[in-house]
């Protein structure tokens, strides 16, 4: 998926997909006005055709694969 950077806001959980309403990890900004979010699999799924209508995209995905930031041992 193509990332563009922008100073949007970063995608929290209460962001849903706009298709499944499972967690939004992509914003797509379209070029029409509005924007749409996608879980990714459905991001992954459409990406040919929102790539074709996207004026940004905003792509977290990689948050599904980070590791957790490691506790601190008090």
């Amino acid at each position: 998926m193509t990332t563009v950077l922008t100073p949007a806001s970063p995608l929290t959980a209460a962001d849903r997909c706009d298709r499944c309403g499972a967690q939004a990890y992509l914003r797509v900004v379209l070029m029409s006005g509005g924007e749409l979010l996608f879980c990714a699999h459905h991001g992954r799924k459409y990406e040919p055709d929102l790539k074709k209508v996207a004026a940004e995209i905003q792509d977290e995905t990689e948050r599904l694969t980070a590791s957790p930031s490691s506790a601190s041992d008090d």
